[in-house]
């Protein structure tokens, strides 16, 4: 029997919860094109460092997305990669995850008119249909209307925990009370900011992946949506 899936599939939750690993996991199962949005915010924030400009100032930041094609297609260099980032054709994407990154990206994330400049962006990439979003606000703000929205959590320690283990596994230095600190000033900034704060939507299935292993957790979310159906949205 072939499975009915929803065509546009949101996933919420925090920094570390693991939404963006299953969703891409998920993604490449059933053949569905993986957008994580946290990656526009972290290359409007890496683009921003890498001119000198001021991160509080929206007009500088609007300016430069207003100056910014972006795009997110399959990874293009077949290297393991969730996904290859596009700013005006250049590829950035393995400048997305640095520390300075990591620091900044809240203060970038939560300016309202930086969201808005790459709204379009992100909902265009969602109406090609066939496309699992990930992000903070994706059930919320960006696609309302999705067929199907997941909300994945975890506990702050295995979220920590997690992001450590990842950072060593690629080779980088990785202190886990830093990591720990970081990860509870981003939920504070996260839930608390005015414009698009994290949220589950009342319409999202709560995942909690504290106690799942990677591999349960896909199978988790895989078992939701292929347990889709029209009348259930």
């Amino acid at each position: 029997m072939t499975l009915t899936l929803p065509s546009t599939i949101a996933i919420d939750g925090p920094a570390g919860s693991g939404k963006s690993s299953v969703s891409f996991a998920v993604a490449q199962r059933i053949n569905y094109l993986f957008v994580d949005t946290g990656a526009f915010y972290r290359a409007v924030t890496f683009l921003a460092l890498e001119q000198a400009l001021d991160l509080h100032d929206a007009a500088q930041l609007v300016a430069l997305c207003e100056q910014t094609h972006f795009d997110m297609t399959p990874d293009r260099k077949d290297d393991g990669r969730q996904f290859t980032f596009l700013a005006n054709e250049r590829d950035i994407t393995q400048d997305l995850n640095t520390p300075q990154v990591d620091k900044a990206v809240s203060i970038v994330a939560a300016t309202p008119e930086v969201r808005a400049s790459v709204l379009e962006a992100q909902r265009l990439l969602a109406k090609k249909g066939r496309v699992i979003m990930a992000g903070r606000d994706i059930g919320t703000v960006v696609l309302p209307n999705a067929d199907l929205k997941i909300y994945i959590d975890a506990s702050l320690e295995k979220r920590a925990e997690r992001r450590h283990k990842q950072r060593r596994d690629n080779g980088e230095q990785a202190d886990y009370e830093a990591i720990l600190a970081n990860l509870r000033e981003r939920d504070r900034l996260d839930s608390s900011r005015d414009t698009a704060p994290l949220l589950q939507a009342d319409d999202a299935i709560k995942l909690d992946t504290s106690d799942l292993t990677f591999d349960a957790t896909i199978e988790a979310a895989y078992t939701l949506i292929a347990n889709w159906t029209p009348s259930a949205t």
